[in-house]
């Protein structure tokens, strides 16, 4: 398409002309932007159908990632930078008098994801196509995101994510490869085909659209796509037009609709079933197109699905291969526990997913039945595998008590099961999912998350990437391990000397940022100390904030007691039906609104809540961090990925040996980062003896009755019962996540990380060997150990 400035020159002006009728000084800055996004796309294609061709010539193996969320962020840097062509288009647009950094910010994230979950899938896309294998992605094209957060006197107000307001050039729809879905109705056998067939169904379209993955330095590109509903040809004869239209709407309309009423829960499994159904129905297409039919399936495709938001489509994949291909039950179950692979996220029982029978029963009639007879045929493998143990029998039914197991069914139905961190891991298979490991031990396993290394540091940190390039050389960014050659520099002085100057530079980029858009002035030769993740109790974003107030405190009462200058900074989006959350939320707000008014103390101690935080205002937060804030309780975070982003920046993690905390505190050495707290057993034995008396906590330490006391006594707010419901969960609730227990083990960490700051050599030390040792967290090293271990993919070869 362009290879060179001049190049770029003439195709740049000639698509405004063509698309807008105007010269390229003429038209407007949207224009300029959309131009420059579909050219860039169409530069990939030639990639993408490349790609596309030698895998099908070479009769390959596939990978499908099936999410409910990919959070991929702004992809036009990210793809130019890949394609290598970020520097023609830049040198190109400032000829004609066009900084390229005011076309970036226009683009706004896709608003596809919400968290962790979301970002590690799109960071998987990345990696895929950048080691060239052959690895795809499904999910829901959503009209509004989660939500977009608005901070309005301390509270959060939940706005739409309105992210396609300038359209979503990255995507090609592709109608003629839409999947008929349905829904409710009955099924009938009919006796002279022989086959189940669903009748008086509510019928969807769902229609793809295609979003090439670009990858690094590589011909080879992947593919995202995106399911979109539409209506159906076949309109329910008893349903009104505009119900029906309104019904088909909603699948697609937002991101994780609330499920706290009957329609929403109804709405939740639709938009599951719906991408499920679609991803799974236009792989097997595909897959009859080159190969007579589907008993080589699961030798040509691999099916991982993420977390159990995706499990529907083991009974759909059986449903197809004895519905409409004619498999019998035992041939067909083959194939399909040969074709699924299961992550799961989370160790908390609360939030593994179950189903009522009766709403699945009714809205999806024909993959209730063969759940059931999946059950029917499990409960027989377990009376036979553990000599009719009841008790066992009971603990590993996929349908009891009136409800569906997601994550039972996936387990039984997978051939593989991993989570996410090493402690993740164990915790699964030797206490939350023991009775299935021992069922079934060959198919548990680990694979620690990891993130792109080029979006988190190469890309969004550029004075850091020079720099760390200037001294080992750029293979890094081919070769995430070589971060290690760092390890040679550390005394290097006037490397440390130029650390802290990149450190500082990207502090003072998002102290700008605060200034424009919180009001505050911070001191960017304070330490900024980060917590940036979803609001939850068990994250304990409850426990920082209660130092800082600690803090503000003994400040106030001792005029002696100053402490090392400190910016808390602060972002999270709460569940908008999550009350506890956002009354945190508010609590960290009124402490700013205190603290950074008060002049007797705020040259020491500032706090701020950064409102709407995800991607692209991650990619300013990661690079200007000191202190990586990740406080779960331990035993709760089943990885986390923040936690990598910030190491790789160079900031110093301040955490509990929770999740992937476990794995960078043996990688870095204790004495590199900052470990407290109680450990995941410790937390269970609590739990387990009922020992634990918040109460007890609150009369035996002064200084935490003081502080508790302020949440009710109008020190952060006039009305004494705003943060009623957090002194309650406190305090008659007894605590659930421990964070009075772990608190003066907190208290001892921050003091740790304040005399730890004030040795600048030995700081710069510690924060180089992070990202020294952070080559391990790169997505790249996960994708190769779920090549080589679950998914047994070929590379692409051009």
């Amino acid at each position: 398409m362009f290879k060179n400035k001049e190049e770029f020159k003439f195709e740049f002006s000639r698509r405004i002309i063509e698309s807008y009728g105007r010269t390229v000084e003429e038209a407007h800055i949207t224009e300029r932007f959309l131009v420059l996004e579909t050219m860039v796309r169409d530069y990939a294609s030639v990639n993408w159908a490349t790609s596309k061709a030698i895998i099908r010539n070479n009769y390959q193996k596939q990978m499908h990632y099936f999410s409910m969320e990919f959070l991929m962020g702004r992809l036009l840097v990210n793809n130019m930078m890949n394609l290598g062509i970020y520097q023609i288009a830049k040198d190109g647009l400032e000829e004609y008098g066009i900084n390229i950094h005011d076309l970036e910010e226009l683009e706004t994230d896709a608003g596809l994801g919400n968290g962790g979950l979301g970002r590690l899938a799109a960071c998987f896309m990345d990696s895929l196509a950048s080691l060239a294998y052959p690895g795809h992605g499904h999910t829901i094209r959503y009209e509004y995101g989660l939500f977009k957060q608005k901070i309005e006197n301390g509270y959060q107000i939940e706005l739409p994510d309105q992210w396609m307001q300038t359209g979503f050039n990255w995507e090609v729809r592709k109608p003629k490869h839409r999947v008929p879905v349905k829904f409710f109705g009955k099924i009938i056998f009919n006796e002279t085909t022989g086959k189940y067939e669903h009748v008086d169904a509510e019928e969807v379209y769902a229609v793809p659209y295609d979003v090439p993955i670009v990858g690094n330095d590589t011909t080879n590109t992947n593919t995202l796509r995106l399911w979109s509903a539409e209506a159906s040809d076949n309109i329910p004869a008893n349903q009104d037009f505009r119900q029906y239209i309104q019904n088909v709407r909603d699948i697609c309309q937002m991101l994780y609709p609330d499920d706290s009423t009957p329609a929403g829960k109804m709405l939740r499994l639709k938009q599951e079933y719906f991408f499920t159904c679609a991803g799974l129905n236009s792989i097997v297409r595909a897959h009859l197109r080159q190969y007579p039919n589907l008993n080589n399936f699961h030798q040509k495709n691999v099916i991982q699905l993420n977390d159990t938001h995706p499990v529907l489509a083991i009974p759909e994949l059986m449903r197809i291969l004895i519905d409409e291909q004619g498999y019998e039950w035992e041939e067909a179950w083959d194939i399909t526990t040969q074709t699924f692979a299961y992550t799961n996220h989370t160790i908390l029982a609360e939030a593994l997913e179950t189903w009522p029978i009766s709403l699945m029963q009714s809205l999806l009639p024909r993959v209730y039945e063969i759940i059931e007879e999946i059950h029917r045929r499990f409960i027989g493998y377990v009376k036979m595998a553990s000599d009719r143990d009841e008790e066992l029998l009971n603990r590993v039914m996929i349908l009891r008590d009136g409800t569906v197991y997601m994550a039972r069914l996936a387990i039984v139905g997978s051939f593989s099961v991993n989570g996410v961190a090493k402690l993740h891991s164990d915790i699964l298979a030797e206490r939350e999912l023991k009775d299935f490991a021992q069922l079934y031990p060959s198919k548990f396993n680990n694979k620690t998350n990891g993130i792109t290394h080029r979006r988190w540091l190469a890309y969004c940190n550029p004075e850091l990437s020079s720099l760390i390039s200037e001294y080992i050389g750029d293979e890094w960014i081919k070769h995430p391990e070589r971060l290690e050659d760092l390890m040679g520099h550390l005394d290097d002085l006037t490397l440390q000397d130029r650390f802290l100057a990149v450190k500082k530079e990207r502090k003072q980029i998002l102290a700008d940022y605060i200034k424009e858009h919180n009001g505050i002035t911070v001191d960017v030769d304070s330490i900024f100390d980060i917590q940036v993740k979803r609001l939850h109790a068990y994250k304990r974003q409850l426990l920082n904030i209660l130092h800082v107030i600690d803090l503000y405190l003994r400040m106030k009462e001792n005029p002696d007691f100053r402490i090392e200058p400190r910016t808390f900074i602060f972002g999270a989006k709460a569940a908008s039906g999550y009350y506890f959350a956002k009354k945190v939320i508010k609590l960290i707000n009124s402490v700013g609104d205190v603290v950074n008014n008060d002049s007797e103390t705020n040259k020491y101690l500032k706090v701020v809540f950064l409102e709407n935080y995800g991607v692209t205002l991650a990619e300013k937060i990661m690079p200007a961090a000191d202190v990586s804030e990740q406080i779960s309780t331990a035993g709760k975070e089943a990885s986390g990925t923040g936690n990598m982003k910030f190491m790789m920046n160079g900031a110093i993690t301040l955490g509990t040996l929770d999740g992937a905390n476990v794995e960078i505190a043996e990688l870095v050495g204790e004495e590199n980062c900052v470990i407290f707290g109680m450990k995941d057993h410790e937390v269970k034995e609590l739990q387990m003896s009922g020992a634990y008396k918040a109460w007890d906590y609150y009369n035996n330490n002064p200084r935490l009755k003081r502080i508790i006391d302020s949440l009710m006594d109008g020190t952060f707010h006039e009305n004494r019962e705003e943060f009623r419901v957090i002194f309650e969960e406190l305090m008659n609730k007894n605590d659930e996540y421990f964070v009075l227990a772990d608190y003066e083990a907190y208290c001892q960490a921050q003091s740790s990380v304040r005399d730890l700051y004030k040795d600048r050599s030995r700081w710069a030390k510690v924060c180089l060997t992070n990202i020294a040792k952070s080559g391990f967290f790169s997505s790249d090293r996960t994708i190769q150990q779920y090549v080589d271990d679950i998914w047994h993919l070929d590379k692409v070869k051009f």
